[in-house]
């Protein structure tokens, strides 16, 4: 029986999409903006030798009619192409669940562009069910910029600061030691019953350590507290039939805990290769192993950092052979993104871009994937892997990606 690995590369967006101009994204990728930045300040261009086998730069380069410069290139050996969104938006759980057969089609709730930005009637109520002494921030920023900017006043306060961004999310930073962790997780899961009414797509406890704003760092206990999926995904399916879906990172938060049957954390882009390659030796048939790889979104992306994007490619990319040495026949390898976050644009935003469609078993040929409708044929094709009912959204590729003897 078949298994599925999907290694989502979290923003690593390959060009502008169709409708990227509407976004303010016009120009956008992520990957190929990576690339050029890195040639330029290290004078060499990065080696990406295993991706390039699988066919990312063949996909990016597809997708944004551009030629690549990448060392030690190799010619595909998997299937590879790339997917538009039919979500409305272009966050994490949009592009999540529409990866899973679940397209985001109606519009996120957003908090305006104001000081202050949420409704008071909310933060009233958030104060009176949590106890909290009021809020810091209440306004848009990045997480880090914040922290340091307002650490120690909430260390000395007790209040959250809680701040948003141009994602439909309510964010909420909070000393570890001083405010405490369960007691950060108990205020979070009161914002997200208060923001239902609001329609705000996730609520994140954002914890954070340190003594002074020189050595305040955030921490790996982020915690994701998102609505449902509006109907039924991939993995409600997988799990229903039997099957094991297992999350690794922050996939389980992104579903709101829905269709997951095993939940795996892991702190930083290495431990969560090892944790997918750990699991991956001793998953049961009919499984999906779900990694969301963050950092590059995180702490790359956001933060608008092209060569640490591009230093953890590398990392990536080196560690991919121990990923593939670990398949077995009758695996699936799915690499792709949920999003772009273009560290060369302006602002700190994600970007409105195509995705990376890459499918890899072993000893298969070479294929085209082309241009894919939806983010969805990627569940479709993995509901025909385990032999599922069909999805609403997507159309397949499953009968492509056969062995080159087939």
């Amino acid at each position: 029986m078949a298994r599925a690995i999907i290694l989502m590369a979290d923003s690593l967006g390959i060009g502008a999409a169709p409708d990227a101009e509407k976004f303010g994204d016009l120009g956008a990728n992520t990957l190929g903006h990576i690339l050029d930045s890195y040639e330029q300040e290290k004078g060499e261009p990065l080696a990406l030798a295993n991706l390039s086998r699988l066919g990312l730069i063949d996909a990016c380069e597809a997708a944004s009619s551009r030629t690549l410069n990448v060392a030690q290139r190799q010619q595909p050996q998997g299937g590879w192409g790339y997917a538009k969104e039919l979500s409305s938006g272009k966050d994490t759980p949009s592009g999540h669940w529409e990866m899973a057969g679940v397209p985001v089609l109606f519009d996120w709730g957003y908090f305006p562009q104001t000081v202050p930005c949420f409704p008071q009637a909310f933060i009233d109520e958030l104060v009176a069910r949590t106890g909290i002494p009021g809020i810091l921030g209440n306004c848009h920023a990045s997480g880090t910029t914040i922290i340091a900017q307002l650490g120690e006043e909430h260390v000395k306060t007790g209040m959250p600061i809680c701040y948003t961004s141009a994602d439909s999310v309510f964010q909420i930073a909070a000393h570890e030691q001083s405010f405490g962790l369960e007691k950060l997780y108990e205020v979070c899961e009161v914002a997200r019953s208060l923001l239902d009414e609001y329609n705000i797509g996730r609520v994140i406890a954002r914890p954070f350590v340190g003594n002074n704003t020189d050595d305040f760092k955030r921490t790996g206990n982020r915690r994701d507290y998102s609505v449902l999926p509006p109907s039924p995904t991939l993995l409600d399916k997988l799990a229903d039939a039997g099957g094991e879906v297992i999350s690794i990172g922050k996939i389980a938060d992104i579903y709101a805990h829905q269709g997951i049957t095993q939940k795996h954390k892991a702190p930083g882009l290495e431990n969560l290769l090892a944790k997918t390659e750990e699991v991956m030796s001793v998953a049961p048939e009919r499984s999906l192993i779900f990694t969301n790889l963050v950092d590059f979104d995180e702490l790359y992306g956001h933060r608008r950092n092209a060569i640490g994007y591009a230093e953890a490619l590398k990392v990536f990319d080196d560690f991919l052979p121990r990923i593939i040495a670990q398949l077995k026949d009758d695996d699936l390898l799915i690499i792709t993104a949920d999003h772009g976050c273009d560290p060369t644009a302006k602002g700190a935003d994600h970007t409105r871009e195509y995705v990376p469609v890459i499918a890899y078993r072993r000893g298969m040929q070479s294929v085209p994937l082309g241009e894919r409708e939806s983010f969805a044929d990627i569940g479709q094709t993995l509901a025909q892997w385990f032999d599922l009912t069909t999805l609403e959204y997507g159309k397949g590729f499953a009968s492509a990606l056969v062995p080159a003897t087939a």
